[in-house]
Parts: C-alpha cells; structure tokens; sequence
C-alpha cells in the first residue's frame, strides 16, 4: 500500500467510526463511497442512494452486473435482501424530511463555518450537483471526507472562496491529518493523525485552528 492509498484508508475508516447502528447513511461519490467497506465490526447501517434505492450493497461479483443496478455516481452495486427501489421524487423525500442520519462528501472547499463548496469550480464543465444540496441540508449530520490539500493548497479556508453547495451545515472534518470539528466558536483539532504535530495541521490550513485539551491520536 502506497502513502496516498494509506492516507485514505485513514481518512475513511476514522470516518466509518461515526456512524452508529441502524444509521441511514448517504455516501458521496469518490473517498467517500470507500466507507462502506470499513464499518465497525457489529455496526449494520442502511446506505441511501439518492437516484433511488435503500439497502445500497457492494459491488457485485464477477459475472453478476446488472447494469440498471447503480449507485448515484454510475458504480455498479448491488442491493442487499430487504432493500428497495422507488422514484426520485420519494428518494429526496427521505432526504429532504430528515430521515438520512449522515451524509458524508467529499470538498473541494470548506470553511471555519462550515461553509461547504464541492460542486463546481468556475469555467469548468461539470455534470451539476445532484443531491449535495439536498443531502447537507436534508440530513442530521455532515461529515466531509477529504485530503487536506490539492497539489498543497490548503482546501480548508477562513471562507470558501468557490460557490457554495451549503452555508453553515457542515458538522466534522476528516483528513489524513486529522478531525476538525465545526463549533459556534471556529474550527477545533479533536484528533491528530499518527506522526503528525498541531503545526503542520496548522501549516496546511488556512484556518485558525483551536486545540481540544490532551489531544488523542486518530486510530486506524
């Protein structure tokens, strides 16, 4: 395993510890879709997938593709025994009423506020935003999953500077250098990646950074 592939099993398994049993989870496309292969041992949750169905299972074995089956990313899945298919319009139903426990996303960009940009960068073609807004909006709880930086560009800023997905709606932060919580106050380190120091997590963002007392190291 390569440093950026150990880098991320960090990020998404630290991620998969805050989910709890009997969640209703959503999962972003990307990093994020990797969670669902690292939950806690006695944790079962049901994945939501916003183009249409609950009981989102793994990707099926060789041999076994249904090609209408498909997550909201275009990634064949599968769907487990109990699962169930409706339209869109009941699938936003379930995000827009409140009944998505967590959603976790990928960034391009969050803020100190919880600001969260993840959808377009200006003058670049994109395919549109798809449930993002819905989801940070509609669900109890966001968490974004993400590399701290792009090419070592800080992605965690006093304000976003990209157009924005949500305003004030994003809860924790994880990345391979730490977990950032969301406060009325700023943005606090509640844990610090193995073999990393306050102030390279400070280097690498543009953000201050307030320190929980005795910080605990992020576990694997």
């Amino acid at each position: 395993m390569d440093s950026r592939e150990r880098k991320r099993e960090l990020i998404v398994r630290r991620v998969a510890k805050e989910l709890r049993h009997g969640d209703v989870v959503n999962l972003g496309i990307g990093l994020p879709t990797m969670v669902a292969d690292c939950l806690p041992e006695g944790v079962e949750v049901l994945f939501q997938s916003e183009n249409g169905f609950v009981g989102l299972g793994p990707a099926p074995g060789l041999g076994q593709e249904d090609p209408h089956v498909v997550n909201a990313g275009a990634q064949l899945v599968s769907i487990l025994p109990g699962g169930a298919c409706f339209d869109s319009a009941t699938s936003f139903a379930l995000i827009r009423g409140g009944h998505v426990h967590v959603t976790v996303l990928g960034a391009l960009e969050v803020d100190q506020h919880g600001n969260l940009a993840n959808w377009m960068i200006p003058g670049k073609l994109v395919p549109g935003m798809g449930g993002a807004m819905d989801l940070t909006v509609g669900a109890k709880r966001v968490i974004v999953a993400m590399e701290h930086t792009n090419k070592g560009r800080p992605k965690i800023l006093e304000q976003c500077s990209l157009p924005l997905t949500a305003a004030k709606e994003v809860d924790l932060i994880v990345t391979e250098l730490g977990v950032m919580e969301v406060r009325p106050d700023g943005l606090w380190l509640i844990e610090i990646a193995p073999d990393t120091t306050v102030e390279e997590v400070q280097a690498a963002t543009l953000a201050p950074l307030k320190v929980v007392d005795n910080l605990p190291v992020m576990a694997w």
